[in-house]
């Protein structure tokens, strides 16, 4: 009896020891505090609040400070408007005010939220599609409380960078859009066919015009290939006609070098005739005074005549 006894003590101490350590593990890895305190408060969505589900994070710029506790619909019948009371959860244990400053070591919900504090809604991932709540500092964005929606601290909310993409695309004019893309499609096709009829007669006349540019070609080869053979032929020529001449200004150098030896020496005798002091020129000089003398005598025998014809017959008289 005794030793059954035991056995059950055993085996309740290793039970009670497995739970202690469970809970332990939990409370330390699943960030579970059962004796820390917790506050909530209240988050109001108008628009989809898709992909956020009970138990979602509730971070302040990434960091886990609560998580979602109940997710709600209401309709409002005064407005016609339905709203989605969305409770948090949060954990003050994540929350640490600096010491030594005025207002003590605390800071309420309401005192945040009169600094700025605003909640989103974040997208985790485009693949699984889930969200969380996302909260954050903000004062442009004005407070829109629904104090006749709930009765918690409501934390405002702001647009998030998707919601924000949403309403942009929202807002592009996709119907003038499809009907600008109908019209330029219809211009498209209009000059398609406009191409397809206009075309053809173009290419014709191309390929025309290319083969009477080959035939062109042709004959400028031809008529070239014809010119530089004439061209070939007379350059022949002219260089015979300029080795005949070169010939006959070599023969006929020398005949010119004799008759410019026999000018030279012509010349030189000339010179010397004509020297000053050559008895040539003396000699010369004496019958042309002999001449001049003469010519004198004639001149004035001339005039004796035609003054006295008769001299003629009886000449002169002593």
């Amino acid at each position: 009896m005794s030793e059954s006894t035991n056995r059950k003590t055993v085996i309740g101490a290793f039970v009670l020891l497995g739970g202690f350590l469970a809970l332990f593990i939990v409370m330390v890895f699943g960030h579970v505090s059962f004796f820390a305190p917790s506050r909530e408060a209240v988050v109001v969505f108008q628009n989809s609040i898709t992909g956020l589900s009970v138990g979602a994070p509730v971070n302040f710029r990434g960091v886990k400070v609560g998580t979602v506790k109940s997710i709600t619909l209401r309709f409002d019948p005064a407005d016609h408007k339905a709203y989605i009371p969305v409770v948090l959860t949060l954990e003050p244990d994540q929350i640490h005010v600096v010491k030594d400053v005025p207002g003590g070591d605390k800071v309420s919900i309401q005192e945040l939220i009169g600094i700025g504090l605003r909640a989103e809604l974040n997208l985790l991932s485009f693949v699984t599609g889930q969200s969380n709540i996302e909260l954050d500092f903000d004062r442009s964005v004005p407070p829109v409380l629904h104090p006749r929606v709930t009765s918690l601290p409501e934390i405002p909310v702001r647009m998030s960078a998707v919601e924000k993409l949403k309403d942009s695309l929202g807002q592009i004019p996709i119907t003038e859009i499809s009907h600008h893309a109908d019209a330029a499609l219809l211009s498209v096709t209009q000059l398609s066919d406009s191409l397809n009829r206009e075309l053809p007669p173009l290419l014709s006349s191309a390929r025309q015009a290319i083969e009477l540019s080959h035939e062109m070609l042709k004959t400028t080869t031809g008529t070239i290939k014809d010119l530089q053979t004439k061209l070939d032929v007379t350059l022949g020529k002219v260089d015979q006609l300029m080795e005949t001449g070169n010939a006959q200004l070599n023969t006929r150098g020398a005949d010119l070098h004799a008759t410019l030896a026999a000018a030279t020496k012509t010349l030189d005798s000339l010179q010397d005739i004509l020297s000053p002091r050559s008895i040539d020129r003396a000699n010369l000089d004496a019958a042309l005074r002999d001449i001049a003398a003469s010519a004198a005598f004639l001149r004035g025998f001339s005039s004796d005549i035609e003054r006295n014809p008769q001299l003629l017959l009886m000449g002169r008289r002593p």
